[in-house]
């Protein structure tokens, strides 16, 4: 039988299959050789794994829907990098499961946001933004600091995140409740915050 276009694109299954197969192809391509690639699998020089305080920030930052609104990926173009500082590297993000780069940004973008306020400043900001950026949208989240940390809950997240080859010692997961006591999730976020691209910045 001779081979046409005009075939393929009379039979929607074999077409379907076949751009399928190409484009699993492609993204084989494009995605495996990542795996090996220093640039992208090994940690930035001075990253470390979240602190209990960091990483139960970072879950309350994900559930409270922070990333429908704010990027965490700084673009290497000169725009970019003149308003947020350098741009992201993957090295950055080796122990975030999953990462936060994300594209939406009605508010700016977080990635170098570490160390650029004071805690009282996020303390204010989180409560009612509009008391420190009198034009912004972002709602507030008072609730945050009423809501204690439960310190128990940390240790299973630390062994989940261990099977995912982040460096936690028996040591550090024994350890982390206790840096969670008497403490609340507006401190929990704020301390993620001020962590944020921090490494990268004082290089710098």
């Amino acid at each position: 039988m001779k081979f046409s276009h005009e075939w393929i694109e009379k039979n929607p299954w074999l077409l379907i299959g076949l751009v399928l197969l190409v484009v699993s192809f492609g993204g084989l391509v494009e995605i495996v050789p990542l795996f090996f690639q220093k640039s992208t699998t090994e940690p930035i020089a001075g990253l470390k794994p979240y602190s209990p305080l960091r990483l139960v920030g970072r879950d309350i930052y994900i559930r409270e829907g922070c990333y429908n609104c704010h990027s965490q990926m700084i673009r290497p173009f000169r725009a970019e990098t003149e308003r947020y500082g350098h741009y992201s590297v993957a090295g950055e993000s080796v122990y975030d499961h999953p990462f936060q780069w994300g594209s939406k940004r009605t508010g700016p973008d977080l990635a170098r946001v570490g160390g650029r306020y004071s805690d009282e400043w996020h303390r204010t900001h989180l409560d009612n933004p509009r008391d420190v950026v009198p034009e912004s949208n972002m709602p507030g989240y008072p609730w945050l600091a009423q809501n204690k940390l439960n310190p128990a809950e940390v240790v299973p997240k630390m062994r989940a995140l261990r099977r995912l080859n982040v460096p936690y010692s028996d040591a550090d997961i024994a350890q982390a409740p206790a840096e969670l006591e008497n403490k609340t999730e507006q401190d929990a976020l704020i301390a993620y915050l001020q962590g944020l691209g921090i490494l990268i910045k004082t290089r710098n």
